[in-house]
């Protein structure tokens, strides 16, 4: 099977155009188109995994802050309120993927560079120019990160993921399975394992609908069912996605990705997390102080719709959970890898200061 080609989320038009996503909630089995208009689309879109991924979620919300200023960018006063509290708006609807805070601090950074010397109109203008700079850059980090973590997956390897770290959750190629997309491209053959990645499913819905489409040979087991899996020899290399990760390289991602890299330190297993600069946080020390996402209840009791609980039960449902830097063999981003993961060599790779 080849590639289908499909677009994660798009802009159409100019400063008065509107956001174009691939609903997320809907796949498998639907491939059906959500057009944003407005900055609430955008909020709702994102709070509802109708757009998921750390690298989309930026880049949607960079696009929600054009929606949210094209009514007031007539009069000085009304467009600097109005940017405040859409970018504001915005930062509330996920809190653990720091790409959507990296995003909008470009965009407030772009417009604060500007007041004083330029109209409301022309400051729009430059925020559509920012959010389709950080479009672009995410597809070419997207490439880099391929290129850059290929070398570790070898023919004829089986490589076990998690959640879903592909197009889908960025603007293009993914971030863990470009890796996976690049040595294919290299003519390795793989064969992946998917986590099904309870309670929402990602890895079921998403990533086997998009490795699919890629032609790679893609087998869906149980999140309970890695520890087999490794036990029988099956897999060679683990890689996951990040949603943010801290100065001293701990990884919050989705939910079981912690369980998922003891597992494969037991069983010798190299663990590997692909994620672009931008989804590195170094004002945290460590994974200790990332925050993390509580989601409701229903989305365990009542998963895809259907009541799996008794009513009344207590539910606790986390959406992340933090994997500490000591379980990773290497961070994989565009800047290069990062192995023996540490703070110092992540500074030096990011050509961040102290």
């Amino acid at each position: 099977m080849t590639h289908v080609p499909y677009e994660t989320l798009r802009w159409v038009g100019g400063v008065d155009g509107h956001l174009v996503l691939l609903d997320q909630t809907l796949l498998p089995l639907q491939e059906q188109e959500l057009e944003c208009t407005s900055v609430d689309d955008v909020w709702g879109a994102i709070r509802r995994l109708s757009v998921r991924g750390a690298p989309a979620i930026g880049i949607a919300a960079a696009y929600g802050v054009v929606l949210g200023l094209q009514q007031a960018t007539h009069d000085v006063g009304r467009f600097q309120q109005a940017l405040k509290s859409t970018l504001e708006y915005l930062a509330t609807s996920r809190p653990t993927a720091v790409n959507l805070f990296w995003a909008l601090d470009r965009l407030r950074d772009r417009a604060a560079a500007m007041v004083g010397n330029h109209s409301g109109s022309e400051i729009h203008a430059a925020l559509l120019e920012e959010a389709r700079a950080i479009h672009a850059e995410d597809r070419a980090m997207c490439r880099a990160i391929g290129q850059n973590g290929a070398e570790f997956l070898q023919d004829g390897m089986g490589v076990l993921t998690h959640c879903n770290a592909g197009s889908l959750a960025t603007s293009e190629y993914g971030t863990a399975l470009a890796v996976i997309y690049t040595a294919q491209d290299q003519g390795k053959q793989l064969d992946v394992f998917v986590d099904e990645t309870r309670p929402l499913l990602q890895g079921a819905r998403l990533t086997t609908w998009e490795l699919m489409r890629h032609g790679i040979a893609t087998t869906l087991i149980c999140d309970s069912m890695a520890a087999q899996v490794m036990r029988e020899g099956r897999i060679g290399a683990v890689i996951t996605g990040a949603d943010r990760i801290a100065a001293n390289g701990d990884v919050a991602n989705k939910i079981g990705t912690y369980g998922v890299a003891q597992l494969a330190r037991a069983h010798g297993i190299p663990f590997y997390v692909a994620a672009p600069s931008s989804t590195f946080d170094l004002r945290i020390a460590t994974g200790d102080a990332i925050p993390i996402e509580q989601r409701p209840g229903e989305e365990i009791t009542h998963g895809l719709g259907r009541q799996t609980a008794p009513d009344g039960v207590g539910v606790y449902n986390p959406a992340f959970d933090v994997t500490p830097a000591e379980l990773i063999a290497a961070l994989i981003t565009e800047r290069g890898v990062i192995t023996p993961v540490s703070e110092n060599r992540i500074r030096r790779t990011l050509g961040a200061g102290d």
